[in-house]
C-alpha cells in the first residue's frame, strides 16, 4: 500500500479518527479565513475580475499537479477569503445572499463529514427522518394545517418542481405570471415543455389582480398561476388574497414564490403581510435568504401531501418493493435528484437553536434597518427613494443622474472593493439595490453606505 494512502494527506472526515483528522485542519481554515479577510478589507476584492483572477491563477499554478502541496488547503482558503465577496460586511448588500449564522454553519460540517445521501433510508437513516419532521413542520408553518414539504437547492428548483407537479396533476397548463416573476419559471416552462408564459401587467411593481382575472377570462384551462411573495428587484409582495380569490373563481392552480419573503412567516410583526400564503397549492421558500442558512437551503411546500405521487420512481438497487413492504422509507419520490446532501441539518439546528422567536427578531431587525435606510435616502437632497421597503430591499439613486451615470457608480465601487451594491430596473429608470440581511448591521454602517454612493457619483 502507497504511504499516502495512510498518511495525514488522505485522514477521512468521519469515523473514529474523523474528528482528531479533522481538529487541525479546522484550525487551519479558521486562520486562513481570519488573514484572507484582513486582507481583503473590506466586502469585496480591490482591483476587479482581471485582478482576482491573476491572483487565483498564480495561487493555484497547476491545478492537478504530480506532487501534492501539504500547504494547499491554507494557500486555497487564504486567497478565496481574500478574493471573496463577504455577505456578512455591512456594506456587502448586492443580492439575497445571506451571512450565514455560525451555528447553521457548524451543522453543515458535521453534515459534510459524515456526507449522508437522501436517497436511500441505508445511506442517511438519521437524516431521512430528520428531514421527514422538520419539512412537515415548516410545510404547517405556511399552510396552519398538516401538510408536506421538499428540500430543494432554492426557489429556481422549487418553482420547476411547482410547474412539474401543475403539469402532471392538471395536464399542460397555461402559466399566468406578473412581468416581474422570477427569470426561473420563464425557463421551467421551457424544461417542462410548457408555452411560453403569459405576463400580466404588474403596476408598482406588484401583479393586478384585475389584470390577472380578464387575462384568465380569455383562456382555456389548465391554467396555472405564479404569484410572488418577495420579488428579486424591490422585494415588493403581490395582493396574495386578491389573487387567490381569482384563482379560485377560475379554477386556476397557485404557486406563490416566496422564496425571499417566506421568512417573514417568522414574524409576529410581519407574519400578516403573507396572508393569502395558505390559499396556494405550492409555496417556494429560502431559508438561505431571510432564514441564514448556508446554501443551499430551499424548499417547496405542497398543500395536499399526495400531489407528491406524481414523483414516485422506482429503482430496485434504492427502493425495492420488499424493502419498502418491509418498512424502510422510500426516499427516492423526495426529489428529482438522486445523491442529495442533508440540507436539513443545518436548517434543523437554526430552528432549534433559535426558535421562531429568535428566528423572527432577525428578520425584524433586517426589516428596521431597510426602514431605516430609506429613511436616509429620503431625507438626503441628492437621493430619490423608489418607495418605502416591504421587506429588506431599498431602491435608490442619485438624483438627477442618467443611467450610465448610476451604472457607473456601482461598478466604481465594486472595482474599489468599497460596497457591494444591487442594480434593478423600476419605472424605465436605473436603480441602486441595496438588500440589508446583515442583522447586525449599525446606523452608522447605513449613513456610511450611503456616504459612499455619495461621494462616488459624479458633480
Amino acid at each position: 500500500m502507497s504511504p499516502l494512502a495512510t498518511g495525514p494527506a488522505s485522514g477521512l472526515a468521519s469515523g473514529p479518527q474523523g474528528p482528531a483528522a479533522l481538529r487541525p485542519l479546522l484550525t487551519t481554515v479558521l486562520d486562513a479565513l481570519r488573514t484572507g479577510a484582513a486582507e481583503r478589507r473590506g466586502p469585496l476584492p480591490t482591483g476587479g475580475p482581471e485582478t482576482v483572477a491573476a491572483r487565483i491563477r498564480t495561487v493555484l499554478g497547476d491545478p492537478l499537479p504530480r506532487h501534492g502541496d501539504p500547504d494547499a488547503l491554507r494557500t486555497l482558503v487564504h486567497a478565496f477569503a481574500a478574493g471573496a465577496a463577504d455577505p456578512a460586511d455591512p456594506l456587502c448588500t448586492a443580492h439575497l445572499h445571506c451571512p450565514p449564522l455560525a451555528v447553521a454553519t457548524a451543522a453543515d460540517l458535521a453534515a459534510s463529514a459524515l456526507n449522508p445521501s437522501l436517497d436511500s433510508w441505508d445511506q442517511a437513516p438519521a437524516a431521512s427522518e430528520l428531514e421527514a419532521l422538520v419539512t412537515a413542520s415548516l410545510a404547517k408553518a405556511v399552510y396552519g394545517r398538516p401538510a408536506d414539504a421538499l428540500v430543494t437547492t432554492g426557489g429556481t428548483e422549487s418553482n420547476q418542481l411547482a410547474l412539474l407537479l401543475a403539469r402532471e396533476l392538471n395536464g399542460t397548463g397555461q402559466l399566468v405570471c406578473a412581468e416581474n416573476a422570477h427569470h426561473s419559471l420563464r425557463r421551467a416552462t421551457w424544461l417542462l415543455g410548457l408555452a411560453e408564459p403569459i405576463t400580466v401587467p404588474a403596476p408598482g411593481g406588484t401583479l393586478d389582480p384585475t389584470a390577472l382575472d380578464e387575462t384568465l377570462t380569455k383562456l382555456p384551462g389548465p391554467l396555472i398561476v405564479a404569484a410572488t411573495a418577495g420579488t428579486t428587484d424591490a422585494g415588493l409582495i403581490d395582493p396574495l388574497p386578491a389573487i387567490a380569490d381569482v384563482c379560485h373563481t377560475h379554477a386556476a392552480r397557485l404557486h406563490i414564490d416566496a422564496a425571499y419573503g417566506g421568512g417573514l412567516l417568522f414574524s409576529d410583526r410581519h407574519r400578516s403581510r403573507l396572508d393569502g400564503l395558505a390559499r396556494a397549492h405550492t409555496v417556494a421558500l429560502d431559508l438561505h435568504k431571510l432564514g441564514w442558512q448556508p446554501i443551499a437551503a430551499g424548499l417547496i411546500a405542497v398543500k395536499d401531501p399526495d400531489d407528491l405521487r406524481v414523483l414516485e420512481h422506482h429503482a430496485d438497487y434504492l427502493n425495492a418493493d420488499d424493502d419498502t413492504d418491509a418498512g424502510l422509507p422510500d426516499l427516492l419520490g423526495r426529489s428529482l435528484r438522486t445523491t442529495r446532501r442533508p440540507d436539513i441539518l443545518k436548517i434543523a439546528v437554526t430552528l432549534k437553536f433559535l426558535g421562531r422567536e429568535g428566528l423572527g427578531a432577525l428578520v425584524d431587525q433586517v426589516c428596521a434597518h431597510a426602514r431605516e435606510f430609506a429613511h436616509l435616502v429620503a431625507a438626503h437632497p441628492g437621493f430619490e427613494l423608489y418607495a418605502p421597503p416591504s421587506i429588506s430591499t431599498v431602491l435608490f439613486r442619485p438624483t438627477h443622474r442618467s443611467d450610465d451615470a448610476v451604472a457607473d457608480v456601482r461598478r466604481t465601487l465594486l472595482t474599489q472593493g468599497h460596497a457591494v451594491l444591487g442594480r434593478a430596473r423600476a419605472d424605465g429608470r436605473l436603480w441602486l439595490k441595496a438588500t440589508l440581511l446583515n442583522p447586525h448591521t449599525t446606523a452608522g454602517d447605513l449613513a456610511a453606505l450611503l456616504k459612499l454612493v455619495e461621494g462616488h457619483t459624479p458633480r
